[in-house]
């Protein structure tokens, strides 16, 4: 009967080692998916930041190439009046 009793000690403790084991496998699995989720939580928000800082890039660039060809515009305008009165 002592030996019995002795067996099924080893087996609860060899069982409760291997829930342990798991359940700390299971927490380490847990962490390392919280992580790759801040991680793309990060990489998303900083994509849609950059995404932002282009549309304003663009719109800037959109301005000044309009004020570059009205100012171009009107040197053309200047010079067609020279070109047509070469006397003055």
């Amino acid at each position: 009967m002592w030996r019995f009793e002795v067996v099924i000690e080893v087996i609860a403790a060899i069982a409760g080692a291997s829930i342990s084991v798991a359940a700390m496998g299971a927490m380490g699995f847990s962490r390392r998916n919280d992580e790759a989720r801040d991680a793309v939580i990060r990489l998303t928000s900083a994509g849609e930041h950059i995404a932002g800082q282009l549309e304003v890039l663009h719109l800037d660039i959109k301005d000044e190439r309009k004020e570059t060809f009205n100012r171009l515009s009107g040197v053309e305008q200047r010079v067609a009046k020279l070109e047509a009165h070469p006397h003055c």
